[in-house]
């Protein structure tokens, strides 16, 4: 048997904005659309959800289109968000806190259980139902616990230590929002959210108007 081709970036990249606009389209009480209905809402071509979808199999029905629930089901399972998730937080500032308060985190899947910090008169006190501990019990809280996914939102300085730390202790996720470039083994998965350089390229395309695509 052939070995199974990998799915690329930019399919696996869009498969959120599917579930996305899936999700606004269920919520609305549609039960099907076809391919042509969901290019005209999410801005892609038929042609190229056909294509993205059909790497996972096929969901839809020719004359009839896609089943919205069945659709947001399966891409949820092809996501993985149809399993649970634990995460922590290291970094109880103003970012960490939002992350911890996000409506995204209210759904089905995600649970932040901790968050850590070096600022004594935040530690004990919890956000949302999530004890603030000290990051120096960051190692000792997961191996006490399974831990999926460590957010990072501490300053640049400290945050290498602070992924060292749970890379060490058995985690597999790091979610960074520090403004630095991370060095992790390979077999963790790193997904940095670098917040200045999305405002630089926003400010960038504001000056230079012919160089500007929207993107999807």
């Amino acid at each position: 048997m052939s070995e199974q081709r990998a799915i690329s970036e930019a399919v696996i990249r869009r498969l959120p904005k599917y579930y996305r606009y899936i999700t606004l389209i269920q919520n609305k009480g549609i039960v099907r659309i076809s391919s042509q209905n969901l290019s005209e809402i999410t801005g892609f071509t038929a042609s190229q959800i056909r294509q993205d979808l059909n790497h996972f199999g096929g969901f839809g029905q020719q004359g009839y289109g896609y089943n919205v629930a069945k659709l947001k089901e399966q891409l949820s399972r092809i996501i993985g968000i149809d399993k649970e998730y634990n995460m922590i937080i290291a970094g109880a500032g103003r970012m960490g806190q939002a992350i911890s308060n996000s409506e995204l985190f209210k759904s089905p899947g995600f649970c932040i259980t901790a968050l850590f910090d070096v600022d004594k008169e935040k530690i004990g006190n919890e956000i949302d139902g999530a004890t603030i501990y000290h990051t120096d019990d960051l190692a000792k809280y997961i191996a006490e616990h399974k831990v999926d996914i460590v957010a990072i939102t501490t300053p640049k300085e400290v945050a290498q230590k602070i992924a060292d730390v749970a890379v060490e202790a058995g985690v597999q996720g790091i979610w960074n929002f520090a403004p630095i470039d991370l060095k992790l083994p390979d077999n963790v998965v790193l997904e940095n959210v670098h917040l200045d350089e999305s405002l630089h390229t926003l400010i960038y395309y504001l000056g230079s108007r012919k160089d500007y695509t929207r993107k999807q």
